[in-house]
């Protein structure tokens, strides 16, 4: 049993400005005191990270990925992350990070960068999808709503960059979002993915 509930962790999150995952973690740590809860994101650089995404993001790089197999090149990628500064762009770290994600994005294929970019239609879709097999499953209609909700966040898992955990569990244990807040909170700019080519032989859209 935790010690907080989601209104708690949505009171941290206003007050401190740290993404959902982080905040919980931090109540989790403290035993459910807000206060300490608070100033461990601060101590961990989390805090007011989420602060940082009003401001422009004019720089930044690309990141790179090529997929050999049998001495050629099977699966190609290129990922646009913006900063706001070249200084935090030219940075090693940063660069390492553009190329993670170009490899995670090679490996998973996701379809969009975040849940905002999602087509209404292929959501509407995908949510009729589920509530059709649900009731084929024979599932009572007062539960169909519920399971759409539930099974709707795999479709986001599968096909939205964010959402996904990050390919290399070794070097960052978390989704793909959570890896570029942190990358926020350290390097103290507004970051993101903009956009993603992925280009795989023979492979159809």
């Amino acid at each position: 049993m935790s010690d907080f509930t989601a209104k708690d962790v949505a009171v941290l999150r206003k007050a401190t400005g740290a993404g959902m995952m982080d905040a919980k973690r931090a109540l989790t740590e403290s035993g459910g005191d807000a206060e300490r809860a608070a100033d461990l994101l601060r101590e961990k650089g989390l805090a007011a990270a989420r602060k940082r995404s009003d401001r422009a993001t004019d720089e930044g790089t690309i990141g790179h990925y090529l997929h050999m197999q049998a001495d050629r090149p099977v699966i190609g990628v290129l990922v646009e992350l913006a900063s706001e500064t070249d200084f935090v762009a030219k940075s090693d770290a940063f660069q390492e990070a553009a190329r993670d994600i170009a490899m995670h994005v090679a490996a998973y294929r996701p379809l969009w960068v975040t849940r905002d970019e999602v087509p209404v239609d292929a959501l509407e879709k995908e949510e009729k999808l589920i509530a059709a097999q649900a009731r084929n499953e024979g599932k009572p209609e007062k539960v169909v709503e519920k399971i759409i909700e539930g099974r709707i966040g795999s479709f986001y898992e599968d096909n939205v960059l964010y959402d996904q955990t990050f390919v290399n569990k070794d070097k960052f244990d978390g989704t793909v979002g959570q890896m570029v807040e942190q990358m926020v909170s350290q390097m103290g700019e507004n970051i993101g993915v903009r956009r993603f080519v992925r280009v795989g032989i023979g492979e159809t859209e």
